[in-house]
């Protein structure tokens, strides 16, 4: 359950249109990206796991006054993650992004940006709970056609309130923020009125609930492991953005519009990810234990194939991606770097990637976390110890290439 096409293309329109703001808009959205993206793996993949799985087993043991309360402990949830994400960032934020290397005009871009982000948090945190919820009842294709239709408004909406239009004023970065906001609520909104009507298999009902430890455990056991995992991935892309600052915002705007790539692979495995879930779980389940292992390393073999033909691609032809969002010559230097040396590894995370969904089947987190922490130390260690000794980009990007390698591996 991590974030699909969906949200990642609401991410991609964004930065299309701030791009046109220039380098400096770019770069400061490029510090924020890796919070911004902590905050979507946790509360859509990880914590929503969590409630999908919670709510799903209710149901499946026809405990539904349990899976109804289950909603109301998702959402309570919810409001404490969301408290947490917009009183951090408004207060520890322009620090952070100082650290990652933001200064002058990219740093207040950046805090522009993430101020509008995170005053909103709930209503992120919100439309992830819910789809969740509704995922839980076994309903896929609501989630879809509400962030489908969700993206057919943010793409008028987002150039209209960046660079305004009549009577429309131009709120450039900050109007990015809000139309995602706008998004958002839009979706909470048909999410919780689905919820309350007859065609839901469960009654969101926010009066009469008692809040029980047992229903947050239920969540938490599941999204709080996947919770580490999403940190450790974030974490790797934050380090890597503070140690290309050292090179100037139009680097941090190379190297942020260059990974986004790598956030692309993520719903593209997912898209085989979610079923091996379901066939492992079944088989480990049944006993056959050969049967989940050869479906493990034929979706995974895919999964690996799949992903090393868009890093190849990337590899190749660098400047075709980097284009769609600017044409400053040092962000596209940095950017295409960053592809050539990188892009040709994304077959081994594609192959770690799968291998963690069935994991996720087969109950056992343990392995896949290792390997995030791996590739978290390497990538950040390698990275640092690159710069220290004078190597500058390629080395440290070099360094991300490994820490990929090993993650598969």
């Amino acid at each position: 359950d991590e974030p699909g096409f969906d949200e990642a293309g609401a991410g991609l329109i964004e930065t299309w249109f701030i791009g046109k703001l220039g380098t400096d808009a770019l770069a400061g959205v490029a510090l924020v990206f890796p919070v911004l993206m902590t905050m979507q793996m946790m509360s859509a993949g990880a914590m929503g796991g969590g409630i999908a799985s919670a709510i799903a087993r209710a149901l499946g043991a026809r405990r539904r006054d349990d899976a109804n309360a289950l909603a109301v402990h998702a959402l309570v949830l919810a409001l404490a993650f969301s408290a947490l994400f917009t009183l951090g960032l408004l207060w520890w934020g322009a620090p952070l992004y100082r650290q990652m290397g933001g200064s002058g005009a990219s740093l207040e871009a950046a805090l522009t940006y993430s101020n509008w982000l995170f005053a909103g948090s709930l209503l992120i945190w919100l439309f992830n709970s819910l789809a969740a919820v509704v995922r839980g009842t076994g309903n896929m294709a609501l989630p879809a056609v509400v962030t489908c239709g969700g993206l057919l408004v943010l793409v008028p909406l987002s150039p209209l309130l960046i660079f305004g239009w009549g009577p429309v004023p131009a709120y450039g970065i900050a109007g990015g923020a809000i139309a995602i906001l706008v998004y958002y609520a839009l979706g909470t909104l048909a999410f919780a009125f689905y919820l309350r009507s007859p065609a839901s298999l469960l009654r969101l009902a926010l009066g009469g609930v008692g809040l029980r430890w047992p229903l947050f455990r239920d969540i938490l056991r599941v999204g709080l492991v996947a919770t580490v995992s999403s940190l450790a991935t974030n974490l790797t892309i934050g380090i890597t953005t503070a140690l290309v600052g050292s090179n100037g915002p139009a680097a941090i705007a190379g190297y942020g519009t260059a990974s986004r790539l790598e956030y692309m692979l993520v719903p593209l495995v997912f898209g085989l990810g979610a079923p091996l879930v379901a066939m492992v779980g079944t088989c480990i389940g049944a006993g056959q234990r050969e049967r989940a292992l050869r479906a493990t390393w034929i979706g995974a073999a895919i999964a690996g194939l799949l992903c090393e033909a868009v890093g190849l691609a990337a590899a190749l032809y660098p400047r075709a991606w980097l284009q769609l969002f600017g044409s400053d010559p040092a962000m596209l230097d940095a950017g295409v770097r960053y592809l050539q040396i990188v892009g040709p590894t994304y077959g081994f995370f594609g192959f770690g990637l799968a291998l963690y969904f069935a994991s996720q089947g087969a109950g056992r987190l343990g392995w896949p976390l290792l390997g995030n922490v791996a590739r978290l130390a390497l990538g950040a260690g390698g990275g640092w110890l690159a710069l220290r000794l004078g190597g500058g980009l390629p080395w440290i990007f070099a360094a991300q290439a490994a820490a990929l390698v090993l993650y598969g591996l």
